[in-house]
């Protein structure tokens, strides 16, 4: 489906963000295994990436009013 607005384009670049981009590089030099607060570093390390991800998907919730009628993921605003 062709972009038909901005808000379109910001859903799809927010839904390809989530579902495509490997965070494990990140993780490993962030919470290098030889680390001796390994365990530490891995719950803060995977709490501030959830965070993130609800903010996207808050994000992309937000846009699904604005895509297509005729999109898969249209949602009619409340």
């Amino acid at each position: 489906m062709r972009a038909s607005s901005k808000a379109h384009v910001e859903y799809e670049v927010l839904r390809y963000i989530i579902n495509k981009i490997d965070f494990t590089e990140l993780e490993d030099r962030m919470c290098p295994k030889d680390d001796k607060k390994l365990e530490l570093l891995t719950k803060r390390f995977n709490s501030g990436a959830n965070s993130i991800c609800e903010q996207i998907q808050n994000k992309i919730k937000s846009r699904k009013h604005k895509l297509p009628k005729k999109h898969p993921a249209y949602e009619a605003k409340e």
